[in-house]
């Protein structure tokens, strides 16, 4: 273990990414002071359970990553409820709340902020985006009074919540503006074959309908289409993506472009500045291209390598083959490595059916996996993409898991 010099580490944002830096501080052998800043007045608390277990289970699941007193041993300076509002990193300070923060070394983890529907301000409660636990604990009661739901966007919080909503028998309506569902995440063939799970579970799928406009009525609310239709609703539940936080990086000289750009190790471009989890677009040395992931694995992941890099030097590059996963009516959605792909085949199972496995291949090499229904199959595949195997191996493994 290397012994650091002691000195100030501030991580900005209450996130898996800022918790898991501040933890790999610690086990670096780092001994100097960590502040966590977080806006959220929350302890840092796990996010993919609040669209699945949290709205569909009865009992109410513990979501807080860790009790108040692990942070008092890993002697944290926890300031939550703070928002971080300017950054001086030439000067090494963080403006906070009409505060400032001096740091020797810094990680910026302040995760994205859902986007939300114009013109529904004054529906708050009962038009909502689902990011926090607050948003969460506000659907889940909606959902306990028997909520006629309409979901806007079938990406996957979105799907999440349409199944969590089914699970407790209630009506459930999804608009998605795309012709076909989840073309960016798996391609139109596999997205439309993933969201047939839609269907199969009585959840109303509608693509090709964006909204025109939601309004109060005296028995709820009207959802209104772009194709003229409309919708009875008593929550509606906007799932249509997430942007970088990073409102309040502007003018402090770090380049932002979707995210605040990082080479390789996660550095921000100045000495002791770091970004991790969402917000954070980087070098991916893998597939040699830049990424910005929102995703559990990656924030986890990247957290501990910034934080490392930050109080160490920059030692390490960040390098991975993205994962994410998804549960929709019982079926676990995989992916590994990256959907853009010369073609994509099918070697597992059958899509008409919602439970496959499908390759994808850029040139001769394997670069990515979809596993619907074959949670088995998923890391095997992520480490073959690791390994840079080639679709002939990739093909001739899969015949073997046949």
């Amino acid at each position: 273990m290397t012994t650091v010099h002691p000195r100030r580490l501030v991580v900005v944002g209450g996130s898996l990414a800022g918790l898991r830096a501040c933890e790999a501080a610690r086990h670096a052998g780092f001994d100097g002071a960590i502040v966590l800043v977080g806006a959220e007045a929350h302890l840092p608390y796990d996010r993919p359970p609040l669209s699945k277990a949290y709205l569909a289970d009865d009992l109410v699941p513990e979501v807080a990553y860790q009790p108040a007193s692990h942070f008092a041993d890993l002697r944290i300076d926890l300031r939550l409820g703070t928002a971080a509002t300017g950054l001086d990193p030439v000067a090494r300070v963080l403006a906070v709340d009409g505060d400032e923060i001096p740091y020797d070394a810094l990680v910026i983890a302040t995760g994205s902020t859902a986007r939300t529907l114009p013109g529904t301000e004054d529906l708050s409660g009962r038009v909502q985006a689902l990011r926090t636990i607050d948003d969460a604990r506000a659907a889940r009661q909606a959902l306990e009074e028997g909520a006629r739901v309409v979901v806007v966007g079938a990406g996957f919080i979105g799907s999440e919540v349409a199944a969590s909503a089914r699970a407790r028998g209630l009506q459930v309506t999804m608009l998605e503006a795309a012709g076909a569902p989840l073309a960016r995440a798996f391609g139109p063939a596999m997205g439309a074959a993933v969201s047939s799970l839609h269907g199969r579970n009585g959840t109303d799928l509608r693509c090709g309908v964006g909204i025109n406009g939601v309004a109060a009525t005296e028995t709820g609310l009207c959802v209104v289409g772009t194709d003229g239709s409309s919708y009875d609703a008593d929550l509606v539940v906007v799932g249509i993506g997430a942007e970088p936080q990073t409102g309040w990086l502007e003018g402090s000289g770090l380049k932002l472009d979707d995210g605040v750009v990082c080479d390789a190790t996660l550095s921000a471009g100045y000495a002791g500045v770091y970004a991790a989890g969402d917000v954070a677009r980087w070098v991916n040395r893998d597939f040699d291209v830049e990424m910005r992931l929102e995703n559990w694995t990656s924030a986890a992941e990247q957290g501990a390598v910034a934080a490392r890099n930050a109080v160490a030097g920059p030692t390490q590059d960040y390098r991975t083959v993205p994962y994410f996963w998804s549960d929709w009516y019982g079926t676990r959605i995989q992916f590994v490595g990256v959907p853009a792909a010369d073609d994509i085949e099918v070697v597992t199972g059958d899509p008409q059916e919602a439970r496959f496995v499908a390759l994808y291949r850029s040139g001769t090499r394997l670069v990515g996996a979809l596993c619907v229904g074959y949670p088995a199959h998923t890391m095997k595949y992520r480490r073959l993409i690791g390994a840079g195997a080639s679709w002939e191996e990739s093909l001739a493994f899969a015949k073997s898991r046949a």
